[in-house]
């Protein structure tokens, strides 16, 4: 567990530049998932404190919005400097906090940092454009900020999500209200801390709190922009909610993502990339995972038996510890669900390849710890084919017919990741513009690159991220028309 010095010191809620007590007086347990400790108790944020919250991120947008770029920018270098020093502490709070392994997590907190430089070098490219009107008249666009922008961020990724989906929308000149998950928020609630009084009161908030929370932030219309990175049904939610007020919503949803292998490809980097593309690090528990894997059956067989011993490589352990390479479920109905999935698949006919259960060390009995799950022969009608179990749980689909095998993986609603694996040129470009996913890889896995735009198709999100358009989707657009008085000819 994390050294009491890398404890937040507060556990309240985050608004108007200080710390407030939640108006019910309600604050909730935060456990660690892979030992059970109880880690602290968090103020959970009612519909009281989400309006002073908001009237508070109001007064601070209207002077925020009047800073310069450039000095925004300085002050989201500077966030950026905070994070990279304090990686380690954040790092381990999220390990404690979450499941994740600690060494996964210090990379978060780089990644966050590097959002945070990335946009703040953005500022300036937030432009307008000017449109011929003839000698007399003058008419240009320009960009302004929404207001303030609410985002509701999942348990994975606790930090990262934090700190790193703060970035465009500050340097767009936004005040920013984050709800962290109620199961991990311990990493918010110390990056409030680090990067307090560096911001004009109210321009960054923190909400902890559950489903209500978030609920009453889509809802409010003081709130310009609501953005999710959570479930299906969660985004469906919001999308409801920010109806009533015609906000713009930006979400990152659910994937049961591809990983396709052409008879081509070799056999041990298709499995290195099968295993690398689960995410079994942090359990599975990614919404980009490649959790269906579609391989030609001339290279099946040594496929899975790679498969097999790379899996090898993940043990479960206890996540603060420097040399664990695969982390604990978030919670017991995580993993009760996880384990549901594993006694469908083998109900259903797949064949179980390796993991299945629970480790056997006894110093893991108190987490909720699955071994690294691999089914082979699945069909396209099994459960464990077409549902996202976001746990480490990885299907095996053997194919022969190129277009049969394209429309199973267009059968679904989701559309977030795919992965192509071939040495064949056209086969690759073809592929890559049959398959229906934001985002494509071909010949590599899991990798996000600062700039390129990441989201989904179909249910699997609306909007793009990681990139200037995520920067300009936080801002509206103003057309301006000025009538010239007649002079000399």
């Amino acid at each position: 567990m994390p050294h009491t010095n890398v404890m937040p010191k507060h556990f309240d809620l985050y608004y108007g530049g200080g710390w407030n007590r939640p108006q019910s007086g309600h604050y909730v347990e935060v456990t660690s998932p892979g030992s059970g400790e109880i880690l602290g108790r968090v103020a959970e944020a009612g519909a009281a404190d989400v309006a002073a919250a908001v009237a508070a991120a109001r007064r601070g947008f209207g002077e925020w919005r009047r800073v310069l770029p450039l000095e925004r920018a300085r002050i989201l270098r500077r966030i950026a400097e905070l994070l990279r020093q304090n990686a380690r502490e954040l790092a381990l709070l999220d390990a404690a906090d979450c499941g994740n392994p600690v060494r996964e997590m210090m990379g978060d907190a780089l990644v966050a940092a590097a959002q945070m430089d990335f946009f703040a070098g953005l500022v300036t490219e937030m432009k307008g454009s000017s449109i011929p009107m003839g000698p007399d008249a003058v008419n240009f666009s320009l960009r302004e900020p929404l207001g303030v922008v609410a985002k509701i961020i999942p348990f994975n990724h606790p930090l990262m999500f934090c700190a790193g989906k703060s970035a465009a929308p500050l340097a767009a000149g936004n005040a920013v209200i984050i709800k962290p998950s109620e199961q991990a928020p311990l990493s918010a609630l110390r990056f409030a801390e680090l990067i307090d009084g560096l911001l004009p009161p109210g321009v960054f908030s923190l909400l902890p709190g559950g489903r209500d929370t978030g609920a009453a932030l889509a809802a409010h219309r003081g709130v310009d922009k609501i953005a999710l990175i959570g479930s299906v049904p969660a985004g469906r939610a919001v999308l409801r909610a920010a109806a009533e007020t015609v906000k713009p919503v930006t979400l990152e949803l659910g994937g049961k993502n591809a990983l396709i292998a052409f008879p081509d490809a070799d056999p041990i980097e298709v499995a290195a990339a099968m295993v690398a593309g689960m995410n079994f690090t942090w359990c599975g528990q990614s919404c980009g995972s490649t959790s269906r894997a579609f391989v030609h059956a001339s290279i099946y067989d040594a496929v899975i038996d790679n498969v097999k011993r790379r899996c090898a490589d993940f043990r479960p352990g206890i996540p603060t510890d420097m040399e664990t390479s695969m982390g604990a479920l978030i919670s017991k109905a995580q993993f009760d669900r996880v384990l549901g999935y594993i006694e469908v698949g083998r109900a259903e006919g797949a064949r179980l390849v390796c993991g299945g259960g629970r480790p056997t060390d006894p110093a893991l009995a108190n987490g909720f710890f699955i071994e690294p799950t691999v089914f082979a022969d699945v069909t396209p009608i099994m459960r464990i084919a077409t549902e996202e179990i976001f746990g480490p749980v990885l299907a095996v689909l053997p194919w022969n017919d190129e277009n049969a095998m394209l429309e199973q993986v267009n059968a679904l609603d989701y559309g977030l990741t795919c992965s192509i694996w071939t040495r064949n040129l056209d086969i690759a470009h073809r592929t890559a513009m049959s398959v229906q996913a934001g985002f494509v890889w071909v010949n590599e896995v899991s990798r996000h690159f600062l700039g390129t735009p990441f989201g989904g198709y179909k249910q699997s999100g609306i909007g793009r991220e990681e990139c200037l358009e995520e920067l300009l989707s936080y801002t509206q657009e103003k057309n301006i028309h000025i009538k010239l008085k007649s002079g000399a000819r």
